[in-house]
């Protein structure tokens, strides 16, 4: 017979977790604590600028001198046989790779979708803004749908008590457009891109090309500031900034159009996972947009489904406005992996 793992004390396990995006990466240590997790350190880096994780795992660990029993990735990309590749970066990384740079035992990558799922169900009701109250059904699956420099989605699938993360590419699915103004902004998409994916007009990108269509479709300009600002500043950032502003009326109208096919989007994952517990909102953009997404854009866009509208205006909807929400999500998978696994301890 196989001998039984030792149970580690909770004082003597050390986890490391990480959220890896594809613009920024948080790194982080915890320590299980009161039921808990607490933080050592963290830190914060710009994925763009290292060449690869481990880069940015060994500067955090030069920073504490930790033995690591157990650590979990969310990464912004698809994770086949403990392996992804990132489409928002020009690097790769492995569970095996890890363990052989760091000597771990345990040590697993999941979609960061998947990370920010673990989490929702868990997070204060403090980071949580609800944009509808609904009706929510005890014991009822979670989605999860975040926009951000792409698109993820994810399910927290109920059984037995208990939550099943399942990841989801569903952001590089068609776009199927629901009027005549949509089916205008696929074609244009269409002739720049071939394959219009959700993704091409629900992320950071996403807004912009939906700007660009109003702008080439109805021949407007923005106001000159808006055009300044985009020169030298992120144009996603401007179009927000000005929207919400109300400073400039094409920068108003994208972002609304933006939110009610987010509303769509969020509503069409509701109801293929039956989320009938609940709708969050991850990712980096909706806390910067709450202001448009409190209007009536996205909530039509959610709850217009025909004979299912009744159904969906029951779903509750929370925007998640905690940017470390994944980062939590992969130190609980983390802890469960040390729990799971815990008789030795890995150097770090």
């Amino acid at each position: 017979m196989p001998k039984e793992p030792k149970q580690v004390p909770e004082r003597d396990i050390v986890i490391l977790a990480g959220d890896i995006g594809g613009t920024k990466t948080n790194l982080g240590l915890f320590q299980p604590q009161d039921g808990g997790l607490n933080k050592i350190d963290s830190a914060t880096y710009s994925s763009r600028e290292a060449s690869g994780l481990g880069e940015m795992i060994a500067h955090l660990l030069a920073q504490q001198a930790v033995s690591v029993s157990a650590a979990c990735f969310g990464v912004a990309g698809s994770v086949v046989a403990g392996a992804a590749n990132l489409p928002n970066l020009d690097w790769s990384v492995s569970e095996a790779s890890l363990r052989r740079a760091f000597g771990w035992q345990h040590v697993q990558l999941v979609n960061d979708l998947v990370a920010t799922a673990i989490a929702a169900p868990r997070l204060n009701p403090s980071v949580l803004t609800s944009l509808n109250q609904g009706d929510p059904k005890l014991g009822g699956n979670l989605a999860v749908i975040a926009p951000g420099t792409g698109l993820g989605l994810a399910l927290m699938i109920a059984e037995r008590g208990r939550y099943q993360p399942v990841a989801s590419e569903g952001g590089h699915a068609d776009f199927a457009p629901n009027d005549e103004a949509e089916a205008d902004l696929w074609r244009f998409c269409h002739q720049r891109f071939g394959h219009v994916s959700v993704e091409r007009v629900l992320s950071g990108q996403g807004l912009v090309n939906i700007f660009e269509w109003l702008r080439a479709r109805d021949t407007r300009e923005p106001i000159p500031a808006v055009r300044q600002a985009m020169v030298t500043q992120d144009p996603a950032a401007v179009i927000t900034r000005y929207a919400l502003a109300d400073d400039d009326a094409l920068c108003r109208e994208a972002l609304q159009f933006f939110c009610r096919i987010f509303g769509a989007v969020a509503g069409n994952l509701a109801l293929t996972g039956m989320a009938t517990g609940g709708v969050f909102l991850g990712g980096g953009i909706p806390p910067k947009i709450l202001p448009a997404l409190r209007t009536a854009a996205f909530m039509e866009g959610f709850i217009s489904k025909g004979r299912f509208s009744d159904f969906m205006q029951a779903i509750p909807v929370q925007v998640i406005c905690e940017d470390r929400a994944a980062l939590f999500g992969a130190a609980q998978r983390a802890y469960e992996l040390a729990a799971i696994n815990g008789d030795s301890h890995d150097s770090g």
